[in-house]
């Protein structure tokens, strides 16, 4: 990068220079959590604190990290709180089932995302990539883009995870995602007073009827799947549904579980990655040296390799960018867990009870673990420079045992509607553009993404 130029600094919550009081504890927490930390969260290789008489550690240290989430995983399982928010939407899905309910579900699912597998999604990937792109005129006018991804990523999964056979029109798909996440995926004041499990709790009373409307989708599309798989099975996909449906056998998993997994990719799985696409797009846009370099790179390959399976490498700034957009708007912002038992890393004592933090948001940002921690600088996930970042302080798809199992379906996902989108348009900020990020199940624009975008051709 010229020395000249400046990089983005994208917005984010300057870190708090005193404590808050617990009123204001609880209001943030429900409002926005990550506007909670104070300086030394980003400063300290862990810290420790109490909230509501609940013992909590942040570890910041990448070998605290490696300690909790794989060297000693076992003694760890799912915070309390986080089941509270997200065991109501999800309730057995891969996200949130533990034992062997889990182990199960992890089973059944892993042969959909090996690598061979996403490769085989490419083509449905640039197929709806294209199709979706043609809804911009190109002409400037203004669109939300944060919707528009969560849109574009639904048509993705919706092709190569379930054939396009989902019983449910799309009009309105990214409002009802975003209406269930603001109803139902996030704390409610009960949940940090440790209120009983059958209290309930106001926030999530407004989701019920949009957490319904995703239930009848579900059923709706199960239904038809077996139908067809009863009837004529030569002509059943053989996708992500199908296969969910033939683990439905004894010792396998039930049809609560199919279920709860489906409704897990649909609701999160596309999710994640629709945020990650807005937010890569909004810091391109604002730092225009970076954007030209990705925009000469996407008009190379394309030139040269039809084939999107080859993308993926083809594109080093293309992937650097949307890297560099998930180190500071991580998809999942809080990695959370419980001791089991009583465990100590190096002069940390972590009682049994005890709630251990890992935030990618904090981690991405610490002052001990990156130069220019705030700062939008893709270079420093190019291939020359990747092998310096340090696995365990970067994180956008978790590590462990739960480790994300759609890491490389999301990146090829994210690279070819990069490659698309931008090949034909340029997406510019206007007036409007002002995004304040929020984090709910995922770390979302507060107010959307208001975004011009013009055709690269257009006179």
């Amino acid at each position: 990068m010229d020395a000249a130029v400046q990089p983005f600094i994208p917005p984010a919550p300057p870190p708090r220079s005193k404590p808050p009081g617990w009123l204001e504890v609880v209001r943030i927490i429900y409002r926005n959590p990550i506007e909670l930390w104070g300086e030394p969260a980003y400063t300290k290789p862990w810290i420790s604190a109490a909230f509501f008489n609940e013992r909590m550690v942040l570890a910041n240290d990448p070998g605290f990290v490696r300690h909790v989430l794989v060297d000693n995983a076992r003694n760890y399982k799912m915070a309390r709180v986080r089941q509270l928010v997200l065991r109501p939407i999800l309730r057995d899905g891969l996200l949130t089932a533990e034992g062997e309910v889990w182990k199960r579900s992890r089973k059944a699912v892993a042969p959909v995302f090996t690598p061979r597998h996403a490769q085989g999604f490419a083509d449905a990937m640039l197929r709806r990539a294209e199709e979706f792109s043609a809804r911009y005129p190109g002409d400037g006018s203004v669109h939300e883009i944060s919707g528009d991804m969560t849109d574009l990523t639904y048509q993705i999964l919706a092709a190569t995870l379930f054939s396009d056979q989902i019983s449910t029109p799309d009009d309105d798909f990214g409002y009802r995602v975003e209406r269930l996440l603001e109803t139902m995926g996030r704390v409610d004041p009960l949940d940090l007073l440790k209120a009983p499990d059958w209290l309930p709790r106001i926030t999530r009373i407004r989701g019920r009827k949009v957490l319904a409307f995703f239930r009848s989708i579900v059923a709706d599309t199960m239904r038809e799947r077996m139908e067809l798989l009863e009837r004529d099975p030569a002509t059943a996909p053989e996708d992500f549904l199908t296969l969910l449906l033939r683990q439905h056998r004894p010792g396998g998993l039930t049809l609560d579980e199919v279920e709860d997994n489906i409704i897990t990719f649909i609701g999160a799985g596309h999710e994640t990655t629709a945020r990650a696409l807005g937010w890569t797009l909004y810091c391109l846009a604002n730092a225009p040296q970076e954007r030209d370099r990705v925009e000469a790179e996407i008009d190379r390959v394309l030139a040269d390799e039809p084939n999107p399976v080859n993308w993926l490498d083809a594109m080093p700034h293309t992937r650097a960018a949307f890297e560099e957009a998930m180190r500071l708007y991580p998809p999942a912002p809080s990695i959370n867990r419980a001791a089991i038992a009583d465990d100590r890393w190096q002069d940390a004592v972590i009682e049994a009870g005890t709630t251990v933090l890992v935030m990618p948001w904090i981690l991405h940002r610490h002052r001990l673990l990156w130069d220019q921690p705030d700062a939008f600088v893709p270079a420093r996930f190019l291939p020359e420079n990747r092998e310096s970042i340090g696995r365990f302080r970067y994180l956008p798809f978790g590590v462990g045992p739960r480790v994300c199992i759609g890491a490389t379906f999301a990146l090829q996902e994210a690279v070819i509607a990069l490659g698309v989108l931008m090949s034909r348009f340029r997406f510019d900020c206007t007036e409007a553009s002002d995004p304040w990020p929020v984090q709910k199940l995922t770390v979302q624009p507060e107010g959307g993404l208001p975004m011009r975008v013009t055709s690269r051709s257009f006179p």
